[in-house]
Order: structure tokens, then C-alpha cells, then sequence
């Protein structure tokens, strides 16, 4: 059994960057990850971030994924891609497959950055071949050049949706509609900017009722939604379309975290159930840590802030504090400061004060 002073679990934008700045500190590493490709969700994103230059503002998210492992592969940290953590014993132990073995590894820290699982929706035969979640239609685009349909149509205008909704008709895909049950967009304006110049309806206030087809999709009944977000009698509409895209928001991948004992609660802000944290993103066990989307739904580039204060608290935690690993922690959490005070920040913002006010209370 091999023995590691920081095990990261995840290797998306904020296990990447927990690995690396623990690794940069002194800390013997080891980064597990089921895929044989690191990057997490960046793979896919073939869009160009926002931001500053210091959060990769111009380049794309699949360039970042390069990015970032190339900087890992240049330390001695141990990467284990192709392997999943199938458990956790004794507190302390991960239980890992690969293709050819199961092995042991004995960690003092462990950061969980499992990331985040697309939600579904319930309407009548959701369960038709050509619906499909907005990371399976990257993946298949941008990952594996196959186009999911010819034509689509997107339900959720929140970031992902509109940025999916781009990419669909770079592709040569139409887009026959964008469908949100709220009242307004919930992305940025420039990504739904963009599709409204294409031509492409985005419907507020509106949702799918059902697919239509018997073997797989072959249109979709669209219809207007009140307040209470129930369909208004007689606004039902059919739209003809071979695909169904549901961009509907994400769940933490949260599993790993129940089984370390570690305390959880339920955050709506940040998406559902996340393990009780600090600012360095410690848990309630004080050698398990988290980051990116498991600790609360938000964007890559906090994901990889997160990461860095994880990583750079848990090697203080072993090797001992020092300054270099002070200025990590305080100028990653000044930054995430920062970008949850800007426009699009408020639910996170909300959503971690929310748990900060649950230290307090009993588990």
C-alpha cells in the first residue's frame, strides 16, 4: 500500500490546481481521476474564458486543461488517471480500480473535487433516445466529433445552455428554440446576445411538456409556464426536432464526502448537499478538504482558486505553514472574494454565507 501526504480526488480545474499548489510546497502528492484525460468539464469547453489574464481571461477551457496538466506533469506529484475510488476505509485509505488492479493508497489529507452531476427533468418520455444532458452534447461535439442531432431543442438559458446552444450551431446544428422556465436568462447577456443575432427564439417563461416519438425523438410540445411555474392552459405548442438538450443545472458529487463522516448539509445556493466547510475549504474531519463544484455549484475559475487555497491549506496542515503558503491562501481567497461580489456571484456569495452560519449549529 503506497502512502501519500495529500490524495486529490478529481482531476477537473480544482483538483488540478489543489495538485499543483501542494505539490509546489513540498507535499508528496497523488491525483486520482476516472478519466484517461485530465481536465474535468474543461475537455469539452472549446469557448474562451472571461475574466483576467490571471484566470485565463481569452483562452479556451480545453487549452486550460492542457494548461494545467502540463504544469502538474513538471512537478513530482503522481498522477492516477484511468482509476476510480471505489471506497474509503478507515478513515484514511482509498480503495482504487484501474483496468488492471485494485490497489490501496494511505493518505494524511485528502481534497475531494469530484466536481458535479448534471440534473435531470421530468416530462412525458424523457427517456427517448435523443435526450440528452448539456455535458453528454459537448462531449459528444468536442470531445468526439459527433454531432447528437440536426436539430435541437435547448431547455435552461443559463450559462451552460446558451454557450451549448453557440457551440450546436458552430457544429452545423440548428437550434430551433431555447426554453426557460423562468421569467428571465440566467446567463450572461453576451452569450445570449450572440444566439438572439443568429436568429435563434429564447423563450422565457416557458418549458417542455413532452418528446414526441415512439423509438427516439421526433419533436417536442413545448407551452408557457405562470409564476408557480405550472403550464397555462392552451399555450401548448409541438416543435419539430430530433433532440432535446437539458441544460437545467448540477448537482454535487457528493458521495465520497458522506462516506468520510465528514458533516453535511443542504445549501439551495449551492446546489444541494455539500459538506460543511471553512474559507480553506476544510471540512468538519480537519484533514479532509474539498473544491470546485462539489463544495457549491459556481464557474471553472473558482473551481481552481478553491483548489489552490485546498491544496495549499492541506500541505501547511502536513509540512507546516510558511509564508509562501500563506500569500496561496490569502491572495486565492481574495480573489474569490472578488468575483463573488461581481454580478454573477450573488447565489454562490449567498450560498457560503448560508454555510458559514451553520458552523454554529448542531449537526
Amino acid at each position: 500500500m503506497k502512502t501519500v501526504d495529500i490524495a486529490i480526488v478529481g482531476g477537473g480545474p480544482a483538483g488540478l490546481s489543489a495538485a499543483i499548489a501542494a505539490s509546489r510546497l513540498g507535499a508528496k502528492v497523488a491525483l486520482v481521476d476516472d478519466n484517461d484525460r485530465l481536465g474535468g468539464q474543461l475537455v469539452k469547453q472549446t469557448h474562451k474564458f472571461f475574466g483576467s489574464k490571471a484566470h485565463y481571461c481569452g483562452t479556451r477551457g480545453m487549452d486550460i486543461a492542457a494548461i494545467l496538466e502540463q504544469e502538474l506533469r513538471g512537478l513530482p506529484a503522481e498522477i492516477l488517471s484511468g482509476t476510480s475510488v471505489v471506497g474509503l476505509y478507515g478513515g484514511r485509505v482509498l480503495a482504487l480500480a484501474s483496468r488492471e488492479r485494485f490497489t490501496r493508497l494511505a493518505f494524511k489529507c485528502l481534497i475531494v473535487a469530484t466536481g458535479a452531476a448534471e440534473n435531470n427533468l421530468l416530462f412525458e418520455n424523457n427517456d427517448l433516445p435523443g435526450v440528452y444532458g448539456a455535458g453528454a452534447v459537448q462531449t459528444l461535439m468536442n470531445v468526439y466529433g459527433v454531432k447528437p442531432g440536426t436539430r435541437v431543442l435547448m431547455v435552461g438559458s443559463g450559462n451552460i445552455g446558451l454557450i451549448v446552444s453557440y457551440q450546436l450551431i458552430q457544429a452545423g446544428i440548428e437550434v430551433a428554440a431555447v426554453v426557460e422556465a423562468l421569467p428571465r436568462i440566467g446567463g450572461y447577456h453576451v452569450h445570449a446576445a450572440k444566439l438572439a443575432r443568429l436568429g435563434v427564439p429564447i423563450l422565457t417563461s416557458h418549458t417542455v411538456l413532452r418528446a414526441l416519438g415512439k423509438e427516439e425523438v421526433e419533436g417536442a410540445v413545448i407551452c408557457r409556464v405562470g409564476r408557480n411555474l405550472k403550464p397555462l392552459s392552451g399555450s401548448a405548442r409541438r416543435l419539430k426536432v430530433d433532440t432535446i438538450c437539458l441544460a437545467v443545472g448540477l448537482t454535487p458529487l457528493s458521495e465520497l464526502l458522506w462516506q468520510t463522516g465528514c458533516r453535511m448539509v443542504y445549501v439551495s445556493e449551492l446546489g444541494g448537499h455539500v459538506a460543511w466547510h471553512n474559507e480553506n475549504m476544510q471540512t468538519s474531519l480537519c484533514n479532509i478538504y474539498l473544491a470546485g463544484d462539489v463544495s457549491g455549484i459556481e464557474e471553472a475559475s473558482t473551481a481552481m482558486l478553491e483548489g489552490r487555497v485546498a491544496g495549499a491549506h492541506a500541505a501547511a496542515q502536513v509540512i507546516g505553514l510558511n509564508p509562501e503558503a500563506e500569500g496561496v491562501i490569502a491572495g486565492s481567497q481574495a480573489e474569490l472574494c472578488a468575483i463573488r461580489k461581481g454580478p454573477f456571484g450573488d447565489k454562490a456569495a449567498c450560498g457560503k454565507s448560508r454555510l458559514a452560519e451553520c458552523a454554529a449549529l448542531p449537526a
